[in-house]
């Protein structure tokens, strides 16, 4: 028996483990997917020593960046993207690290794009922004981050967004918890009177599958995706890394 699992904070919501292990159920694989809800990286160490049968891990908040350092190696895109969501355990103990956020983000998002969606606008910073920046990059788009601290790379805070600036970029994309179940009141503190319907509103929360974030958006016109489909594209290429390489 194979085992496989996710590392993160907090994730008993977690759309991983019910993916995979009826996953492993339909296809008769004597696998088993678990949560590793660990409150800070460093027992990570702790993990692999405890769990030798694990082959593989998925990644998600806060550990996108933070979990780098531990491993032996990155596939060329987690490099350039600079976050790890897939990490594949060889035999020996190597540990590589991947990235298919970007994927599933880029493969998601595409069938919706018209000629009109040339930028973007992505709130938060975090190690998923990371890879929808990249994707972005591939498509083409231009965009820029909103924070709700000035750092390097942020071109607006919270503060500074106007309706005009809203409407001035015709995808926006959530790259933050807020708004994640139980807190489902939650919302980005953007000017939503600037959104029309030429709008793409992009969340990458799946639960819950409508998030008020959407639910404005769909309000003012705009097509509204959330993180479910980016999830399931993401998982099927983290699984053809751990059983293909």
């Amino acid at each position: 028996m194979a085992e496989f699992g996710l590392l993160g904070k907090n994730i008993s919501y977690s759309f991983s483990r019910g993916y995979f292990n009826t996953k492993f159920e339909k296809e008769g694989l004597d696998h088993h997917y678990v949560n590793f809800d660990i409150e800070t990286v460093e027992s990570f160490k702790t993990i692999l020593d405890n769990n030798l049968d694990v082959q593989g891990f998925n990644v998600t908040i806060p550990y996108k960046q933070s979990i780098i350092p531990f491993l032996d190696d990155l596939d060329k895109k987690a490099k350039d993207i600079g976050a790890v969501n897939v990490i594949k355990r060889f035999p020996s103990g190597f540990l590589k690290g991947y990235n298919t956020d970007y994927y599933g983000f880029k493969k998601s998002l595409e069938p919706h794009l018209k000629p009109i969606h040339t930028n973007a606008l992505i709130l938060g910073t975090g190690g998923a922004s990371k890879a929808v920046a990249f994707a972005l990059k591939e498509l083409k788009i231009d965009y820029d981050y909103v924070s709700r601290t000035n750092r390097p790379g942020v071109k607006f805070l919270y503060s500074d967004l106007t309706d005009q600036i809203i409407s001035s970029y015709s995808i926006i994309i959530n790259c933050t918890p807020i708004g994640t179940y139980p807190n489902v009141n939650d919302c980005p503190d953007i000017p939503f009177e600037g959104i029309g319907e030429n709008h793409i509103l992009y969340d990458l929360i799946y639960n819950p599958p409508a998030t008020k974030f959407l639910i404005v958006g769909e309000l003012k016109g705009a097509t509204t995706l959330n993180g479910q489909q980016m999830l399931e594209l993401q998982a099927e290429k983290a699984w053809k890394i751990w059983t293909k390489g």
